[in-house]
Parts: C-alpha cells; sequence; structure tokens
C-alpha cells in the first residue's frame, strides 16, 4: 500500500467518460468534445479553480488523440526547459510523426520572455499548446498568446460531482474497495475540500489511513478532529494563506531571517504567486523599515521587478535575498504612524484652508489678496532653510512625524531640533 500512487492520482480519469463534472465543455454536443472529437483541436487555455481538472482534461484529450504530451509547471520551468521541448517537438514534424500537445501548468506565473518563448511554435502549429490557469488570463497572458488561444472557463465540482467521486473511490480503488466504509456525514468533508477534487481525495485518503479497522465510519466531527491533527496543506485561497503570509511578514519585521526564510519556502513549495510575496515585501519596506534604512526600498522595488521579469524558479534567489536583507535591516514604523496621524487629523479637521503665503499666485488679482505673499524660497537662506509656518493656522504646531529610535533617524531628528528648535522637540 504505501508503494501506491496518491488516492487523488490513483482515480484520475482516463477518458472524457470518466471525467467528472465540466458538462458545458465535454459533455455530450458540448464545444470541446466537438473540437476533440473531430481532432480539430486549437491551442487552449483552461481558466479555472484548483482541483476542477485541468491538468486531468488536457492528458486525457492527448490520449483521446493518440498525441504526445509533454507537461512543464511553470513554477519550475524556465525558458530553457520550453526551448527543449519546442526542439523535440520540431524533430517530430521533421520525421513525420504526430505532433505533440504541450501543456503549461500555472502558465499565468510565467514571465513576458517565458511566454513570448511559446509563440513562434504556437503559430507554427508545432505543438497545440494548452495552459492552465487558475488567474483572469485577460490580464496574466500576453496578448501575442491570448489571440492565438480559445479560452475555455472550468468551474466549480457540484456538491453531487464529489460525491459521485467519492463513491467510485470506494467502490473502484485498490485499497479503498477493500474496507467497509460508511459517509454517515458530508458536509465537512466537502467544506474542506473547498470545491477541489484532489484535496476531496487527499483528505478522505488521510482519513482512511488513520483508522486500522477496516470499518470507517466518517461523521463530521471524526473529519474535522483528524483533518485538524494531521493535514498541514497551504491553501493560497484559505485561511492558512494569511497565516502564513502573516508569519512571514512578522518574522521579518522581528528581525529573524531564519524564521523568515522558512516562511517563503512554505510559500514557494506551496505554489503560491511569487509577484504577491514580492509586493509584501514592498509593503513592509516602508510599513516597517522606512527611513531607518530607505536603501530597503529600493531593494524591495528592485526584487517586485526582477520577479516580474524573470518568473519562476529563479526568483526564488531574488526573493531569498530580498528577505534576508529587510529581516536584517533596523526598523523604524514612523512613517506608518505618520501618515496615519496625518489622515486622522484631516478626518476630525475636515478640509482646512491653505495658508495664504503657501498658495501660487498665477493672477493679478490672486497676488492682490494676498496670495503668496510672505512666502519665503528656502534656497534663498542660509542652508537652504526657511523658518515658515506650513500647516493651516488652526492646527499649528501639531506634531504628526516622531522619528524612530534609529542611527539614521536619531539623525534626522538632531538635524530637525536644530532647524526648528521646540516645535521639534522630542
Amino acid at each position: 500500500m504505501n508503494n501506491l500512487p496518491p488516492l487523488a492520482e490513483r482515480m484520475r480519469p482516463k477518458s472524457l467518460n470518466d471525467y467528472v463534472g465540466q458538462k458545458h465543455l465535454v459533455g455530450p454536443g458540448a464545444v470541446l468534445r466537438k473540437a476533440i472529437e473531430s481532432d480539430s483541436l486549437p491551442s487552449m487555455l483552461f481558466w479555472g479553480p484548483p482541483g476542477v481538472g485541468k491538468t486531468t482534461l488536457a492528458y486525457i484529450i492527448s490520449q483521446s488523440l493518440y498525441r504526445p504530451f509533454f507537461s512543464l509547471s511553470a513554477i519550475n520551468s524556465g525558458v530553457k526547459d520550453v526551448r527543449d521541448v519546442i526542439e523535440k517537438a520540431s524533430q517530430l514534424k521533421e520525421q513525420g510523426e504526430i505532433l505533440p500537445i504541450l501543456f503549461i501548468d500555472e502558465i499565468h506565473r510565467f514571465s513576458k520572455s517565458q511566454q513570448d518563448s511559446l509563440l513562434g511554435a504556437v503559430e507554427r502549429g508545432i505543438v497545440t499548446l494548452i495552459g492552465a490557469t487558475t488567474e483572469n488570463p485577460s490580464f496574466e497572458v500576453i496578448s501575442a498568446l491570448l489571440s492565438r488561444c480559445q479560452v475555455y472557463i472550468l468551474q466549480h465540482l457540484a456538491e453531487q460531482d464529489l460525491l459521485d467521486l467519492l463513491d467510485k473511490a470506494m467502490n473502484e480503488d485498490v485499497v479503498l474497495k477493500q474496507k467497509n466504509i460508511v459517509i454517515k456525514e458530508h458536509e465537512a468533508l466537502l467544506r474542506l475540500s473547498g470545491g477541489d477534487a484532489r484535496k476531496l481525495l487527499n483528505i478522505f485518503e488521510l482519513l482512511v489511513n488513520a483508522f486500522d479497522s477496516k470499518k470507517i465510519t466518517l461523521t463530521n466531527d471524526v473529519v474535522l478532529e483528524h483533518v485538524q491533527q494531521n493535514m498541514a496543506l497551504y491553501d493560497k485561497t484559505g485561511e492558512q494563506h494569511y497565516d502564513i503570509i502573516s508569519a512571514f511578514i512578522k518574522s521579518m519585521r522581528g528581525s529573524d531571517p531564519n524564521g523568515a526564510v522558512y516562511w517563503l519556502a512554505r510559500m514557494i513549495v506551496g505554489g503560491e504567486d511569487p509577484l504577491f510575496i514580492a509586493r509584501r515585501i514592498l509593503i513592509l519596506a516602508s510599513e516597517d523599515i522606512g527611513n531607518a534604512n530607505p536603501n530597503a526600498l529600493l531593494l524591495a522595488q528592485a526584487c517586485f521587478e526582477s520577479v516580474n521579469k524573470i518568473g519562476m524558479p529563479e526568483s526564488q534567489l531574488i526573493l531569498s535575498q530580498t528577505v534576508i536583507y529587510m529581516a536584517t535591516s533596523p526598523k523604524s514604523n514612523s512613517a506608518t504612524t505618520a501618515i496615519g496621524a496625518a489622515i486622522a487629523l484631516v478626518r476630525e479637521t475636515g478640509d482646512l484652508p491653505v495658508p495664504l503665503h503657501l498658495r501660487n499666485a498665477p493672477t493679478k488679482l490672486m497676488k492682490n489678496i494676498g496670495y503668496g505673499k510672505n512666502y519665503k524660497y528656502a534656497h534663498s537662506f542660509e542652508g537652504n532653510f526657511a523658518d515658515l509656518d506650513f500647516l493651516p493656522e488652526k492646527i499649528r504646531g501639531t506634531k504628526i512625524y516622531n522619528p524612530g529610535n534609529n542611527a539614521r533617524e536619531n539623525e534626522s531628528k538632531e538635524k530637525l531640533k536644530k532647524l526648528w528648535g521646540d516645535r521639534y522637540k522630542y
């Protein structure tokens, strides 16, 4: 039993007749089924949530048409991998062989250059591309590639589809059919699966393996008890997604590079969008490091741009370098508290008038009524500084910015005290 593949793999359907769900695409007379049966298959993109059968459907199509099947994952494949597959496909074409299907999982994770590398082969018909994505391809797939593909939307599996899948597993799987399994309550199973067939079967197999006896009765309480004790899945859209990104941010904020890189690895292995990770690092660079180390924001921006251009798996190196830098950097949240205090002050005091001396005077009338009067141009004074009020009169003297206690901001604090005296006395 230990040498067997996981239940989800054992139950993977081999033909369209065994395929669960997506009747609007592959049911009798449906548009994609007609294309398969007539062997007039376009390059296509499967857009839908996880676990609804995108990978399985691509494989079934290749088997139905007796076509070679090349599979890549955008998470750990690069331009070189794409070119290697295209080279193999070109050799098949030269030899007069049947041309292959190239399936790319998580195609939205490919960078622009990686997607560009597919264009020529798709245009010349060297491969029929099937890309799978959980993201809207209108935003995540380059327009040149999108225009050459038919987009098919796959839907969440219905409750009855999932229950039929469990029945099929209990009756047909080589392991499960040897046991007497009774599902008295199925709500917890379906809720934990989130409509994801693969996750449902993973949970079901975990539960069955938790019992030594051949007779197993599953209730909602039994399911929740065992799943909470044993499962450690990373769900990109569920509660653990937010728990892990929270642990990641707090590790960097808390100056622990070990913890920060660990949680980064959890997200990478779980298939998290690297741009989502890079965005959160960019936010942290201002929120938690700020002017204690202004270079952090520059590095975070460079990280984001690099990840966007390069894609995975190479970007994990850039993310790791940046995360370690953020974790080991001095910290300050003074920019965060300053904008928070300023926004609260605006909401409390409303639209206070701009002092006349700070207003521009583009017309003679405005100049005559005092716009710009008594304004002091800082560069005309010693040290490029002029003692002037820059807040509305009603809140004049209000302290909004409180420098953090770190080397760089302590230096700024001393400079402000020297320039402004008691107004910036902390």
